[in-house]
């Protein structure tokens, strides 16, 4: 783990809210068993140890693209299959990446509570390896070609963890309120 004498005071400060909005998230978690975090608390299919892993998925996959740009976030579709199709639902071949991101919110036969923990953890780890090694915080690549970015759009690094931070956070508010929903408790 980097230590924030290492950093710069942006650096520092950018890590330091985004370690308080993970703590914020897996706060939420404390003293729950893998069946708890498994359990739907709404019509969605979105549970405790889901949305952990979402965050973890989210921030690893930006992550990447802060070191690889567009190519580490790739949305190809089947042959044939059109974005039009793909949001109607009218597809017979579902792209893999969509897969992944349903299953995402979910946890898995298999998954724990604690690998989930665990692999948060070592994302978290990786984050501050990499803000701490890339020489720029406004060196920016362009977005993938998706419907849902501007076409030519862009993103820095320094925005890169900003859309982590919040996004983070946001989730760890709807943490706070499945977990209040599970069992009444709420985060401290």
């Amino acid at each position: 783990m980097t230590t924030a004498t290492t950093l710069d005071a942006e650096r520092t400060d950018l890590l330091a809210a985004l370690a308080a909005a993970r703590a914020a998230l897996t706060g939420t978690m404390s003293d729950l068993d893998d069946t708890g975090a498994g359990e739907r608390t709404t019509v969605s299919a979105l549970c405790l140890g889901g949305l952990l892993k979402h965050v973890a998925a989210m921030e690893e996959s930006w992550l990447r693209f802060v070191l690889e740009g567009p190519s580490a976030k790739r949305y190809d579709l089947p042959d044939g299959v059109t974005w039009a199709d793909l949001e109607a639902g009218t597809v017979r071949t579902v792209p893999q990446w969509a897969i992944e991101r349903q299953n995402d919110f979910r946890m898995l036969p298999g998954d724990t509570l604690a690998g989930l923990l665990e692999r948060y953890e070592a994302v978290a780890a990786r984050t501050e390896e990499i803000v701490a090694s890339v020489p720029d915080l406004s060196a920016a690549h362009p977005l993938p070609a998706v419907p849902w970015h501007r076409p030519g759009e862009t993103r820095s690094v320094r925005r890169v963890l900003t859309h982590v931070i919040a996004e983070t956070s946001q989730h760890a508010g709807h943490a706070d309120i499945l977990r209040e929903a599970l069992d009444g408790r709420k985060s401290s």
